[in-house]
């Protein structure tokens, strides 16, 4: 196999490059605590839902995605972006009153989540100094969620979601759509199992959505950052990957 070499950045990337790798080395651990200590695990949660709602739940997350999409926009006009803590703050209330009910409130709640969690990917991608209405800003907005959720944090493969594409065209932020959703599905699935938990329903919701409103957080950074970084060192967004892999494969 040929070894590749690479360049070595400026220090000041260098370090920009540590910072991201730690944040996404960190991100999603809190929040499997917090699951683990409600008794909650990765495996066997989604069995924890009626099968029809196993069943619906990929076309439905489709859905709420798309319907987020627009919401998330055009809230934009009207509430301004939001402090990381209250964001944080307003999800988890969110989910102790999704929970509160069952599962019957958590499935009413998932829509307004998966708003308010595109949301602050959006607000993080002008943190950074994208156009969030940008068709290819909303592209990656989506794209985000392709890296799962803390549950399924494993440092390192799902990097993958950072350098996947297609072709910018009217279609395209509804072809990642369809290609995120299935992922999705899974995440949202296991945070309403969590949610079902007699007694803890609440708790649970308020534990889950703050694991994941701080999760899809980091994540955003990470991708932003990312391509804030290519764009100003003139360099391939795969280039720069690269080179957070290796970060974040040293930090083990």
């Amino acid at each position: 196999m040929t070894e590749i070499i690479l360049a070595p950045l400026p220090l000041d990337m260098d370090t920009e490059l540590e910072r991201l790798a730690r944040r996404y080395k960190g991100a999603g651990g809190l929040g499997i605590q917090l699951l683990n200590t409600l008794g909650t695990r990765a495996d066997g949660l989604l069995d924890r839902l009626p099968a029809p709602v196993r069943d619906q739940l990929n076309g439905a997350t489709q859905a709420a995605l798309t319907q987020a999409m627009n919401a998330a926009s055009g809230s934009r006009k009207v509430v301004p972006d939001q402090a990381e803590w209250l964001n944080t703050a307003v999800s988890t209330a969110m989910g102790a009153a999704g929970g509160f009910g069952g599962l019957p409130t958590a499935l009413a709640e998932l829509p307004v989540t998966t708003t308010l969690l595109l949301r602050v990917i959006e607000g993080v991608a002008v943190e950074h100094g994208f156009d969030a209405a940008a068709e290819s800003v909303r592209f990656d907005c989506v794209q985000v969620f392709a890296a799962a959720g803390p549950l399924d944090h494993d440092d390192g493969a799902d990097l993958a979601f950072l350098s996947a594409r297609v072709a910018l065209s009217g279609a395209a932020v509804q072809a990642i759509v369809a290609r995120v959703a299935p992922r999705l599905a899974v995440v949202m699935g296991q945070k309403l199992a969590a949610q079902t938990v007699p007694v803890l329903g609440a708790v649970a919701g308020a534990a889950v959505n703050y694991a994941y409103t701080s999760y899809y957080t980091d994540m955003a950074h990470v991708h932003f950052g990312l391509r804030r970084l290519a764009i100003d060192a003139d360099m391939e967004q795969e280039a720069v990957l690269e080179r957070l892999k290796a970060q974040v494969l040293a930090l083990r």
